[in-house]
Formats: C-alpha cells, structure tokens, sequence
C-alpha cells in the first residue's frame, strides 16, 4: 500500500507532503498500490497515558470485556496505544486491576495495543483527591507498588504521587528502579517540595494545572518546579473544559510541544449519553462535555473527551497540528517506552496511522498496516 498526495507527519519537519508506503504491518521505503488521499493529514496512531474509560466502561471495573470494549473503542478513534488509569481504591481491588490488564495484555484479543498501566492513587493528598475516593488514600508505599507492578506482570509504566506524603523521596527512588515513570498530582506541594521530588527522579506532572496548587507570581508550585525541570514533561486536558484556551497556548509557549502530553482523563461516559454513572465508588453527572461528581457541579471529574477529540480541540485553540500531534503521539510513547516502534511514520516501524480529512476529523484508522476503521476511499 502506498498512500500519495497527502500531509504526511514528520517529527522533525512537521507536515511534509510525500508518499507513505506500508508493508508486511510496517512503514516501508516504498513500493505498494497506490491510493491517493488528496486534502488529508496522515499521523501516527496516538497514544492515551491518562484514561480511565470509555462506552460505558471503567478500567477501575477490573472487567475483561470491559477492557476489551475500551480497547476497541479507543482503536476506533484513532488512539492505538493505551495506558488506562486506575483510580485510589484499596489493594485487593487495584490488584485485581493489574491481574485484569495483564490477561487482557497475555491474550492479546485485538484493539489498541495496552502499552501500560496508570496507577493514578492511592498515594495523593486528602486536600487535593478531587474526585479520588479519600477513603482509600494511602501514604507512599513502595511495598505496594512492587505487588501491583508483581500483579501487572511489568506492566505499570505510571504512578501519580502528592510528594508532600511521608516518604515520597523513598518511594520515586523505588519506582525508577521497577521502571515505573513517577508523576506529581493531587497534591498541595509547593515550589520546593515539587523541585525536590523532581531531584529525586519524579519526571512528570499529572493534568497540569487540575488538582494542585495555583501557578502565582510568588508560588509557583508544582508548575514551576516544573518548568524548572528540563527533562519534566507535563500532561495536559485539552477537552475545552478542564484548562482555558488561552492557558493552553501558554503551555505550549511555556514547556515547548516537545514536553506537553496530550491526555484526555476520559471516563466511561465516553461515547454515552448524558446521564449519572459510577466512578470509582462514587457517582458523576455528565451534561453536554462536562462530568462532575453528582450533587457537586463545581467538582470535575474527568473529561468525556477521548484523545482524538482533545487534539482536534487543540488545533482549534491555535496549537499547530504538528505541535498537537507531538504531544498526542510522540511524547507519550517515549514516556512509556515504546517510541522505537511507535508514536511516528518513521520507516521500519508498526504502520498505525490515523487519516484525518481537511477539517481534521478522522477519516480512516490502519493498526498494523490493515485498515481497522473508516475508508481510504
């Protein structure tokens, strides 16, 4: 297959125009039957770090068909790397959660490909658990990371952490060494306290902005310390609802394309109707684009935005398509460790592209080279 007369992504030029040939499931030199996709923006599959569900379904459920409808879904849209996020619950059922994903990830049932696993909690802070089940909060505990990743078999890749609790110095040490990315979020940590944790190996922010301390001219907080921190790279809600537009051109100003990460914090209310659904033990009410826990409208509790949207709501905020791509595609699959075969169309490796038309909706998906989603014609 060699598709022609399209804006192909580069990481480094941005949009070039040139052919893009598949092979045997792989971007390849050149060769194949040629179609021809006139007006259309060719990009690598995106990669969601930070989920929690979709149609209906919550990754926190610990439910094999649940995953795999999530899978599915999200393979439809474009995303076919996942990371899926877990909630702060108690051991016992965040054990069954790594157990779940690590089967769905042994069987290998199709759909986006599970790159990872999120443990967004338990180890967050009372003042800042936002949507978080404070019931279950739990000090930093590197002896429980250690059984969930066990669990996981390997496959927790993120851990969000307030590194203002007792011995989180300890636990992002621990971390690094099972191989697990820590990220600072639902915190009240300020400037000093966030630089430290960055010191001591944390290399991310969790939704920045939401769920901690407010970026002020004589506390910077956590957004200073990171932007303090080159090798810091920092998420982003880019649903229209969780961060002003004019605050998300100021994150890309700020940290450069090449740190942000587009995430989008879907719930299972994704791809569903208005309504009230469980979340993490507790109820949220969804109107329109906006999800807030039930009874309490001024307190967000994700986004019913999934990626592909967020980085469309991106472009229309003046990010530059490329500059939103970096931050949907690239930058998450580095962080999760994958970017030698994914997150760009560079030859040799897995063709997972997503077609998008003129006005950037999306017209085609192709997982391993093979058309899984829309039309090429």
């Amino acid at each position: 297959m060699r598709l022609t007369e399209a804006m192909v992504f580069d990481p480094k030029e941005g949009f070039v125009r040139r052919d893009l040939s598949i092979q045997d499931g792989k971007i390849a030199p050149e060769g194949g039957e040629e179609i021809s996709l006139p007006g259309c923006y060719l990009i690598p599959g995106l990669t969601d770090l930070h989920f929690h569900g979709c149609v209906g379904e919550d990754f926190s459920d610990a439910s094999a068909p649940g995953l795999q409808a999530m899978a599915d879904y999200e393979l439809s849209r474009g995303i076919t790397q996942i990371c899926p996020a877990g909630m702060t619950l108690g051991e016992d059922t965040l054990t069954r959660i790594c157990e779940n994903a690590a089967a769905h990830s042994a069987k290998n049932t199709g759909g986006a490909e599970l790159a990872g696993l999120h443990l967004e909690g338990p180890f967050l802070s009372m003042a800042k658990k936002g949507a978080q089940n404070g019931a279950f909060i739990h000090d930093p505990d590197a002896g429980m990371l250690r059984r969930l990743q066990k669990a996981a078999n390997g496959l927790v890749k993120l851990v969000t952490l307030a590194p203002e609790q007792p011995g989180a110095e300890e636990f992002i040490r621990a971390a690094r060494q099972e191989g697990v990315t820590v990220s600072l979020g639902h915190t009240t940590a300020d400037y000093d306290t966030a630089s430290a944790a960055y010191k001591a190996g944390a290399r991310q922010a969790t939704h920045l902005f939401n769920a901690m301390p407010p970026f002020t001219h004589r506390a910077p907080g956590v957004v200073g310390a990171a932007f303090d921190s080159p090798e810091v790279k920092v998420e982003l809600i880019c649903d229209g609802v969780h961060i002003h537009p004019s605050v998300v051109r100021a994150v890309f100003k700020l940290f450069g394309a090449d740190r942000v990460i587009l995430i989008s914090d879907s719930l299972r209310a994704t791809g569903m109707p208005d309504g009230r659904y469980p979340f993490g033990g507790q109820e949220i009410e969804v109107h329109g684009n906006r999800a807030t826990m039930a009874g309490d409208p001024n307190t967000l509790a994700g986004s019913v935005s999934d990626l592909m949207a967020c980085l469309k709501t991106a472009v229309s905020f003046g990010i530059p398509l490329a500059d939103a791509v970096t931050a949907a595609a690239v930058n998450p699959a580095k962080v999760l460790g994958i970017y030698d075969r994914l997150g760009s169309l560079d030859v040799g490796k897995q063709a997972n592209v997503a077609v998008l038309d003129e006005r950037l909706d999306l017209k085609a998906v192709l997982f391993h080279g093979e058309l899984v989603s829309g039309s090429l014609s």
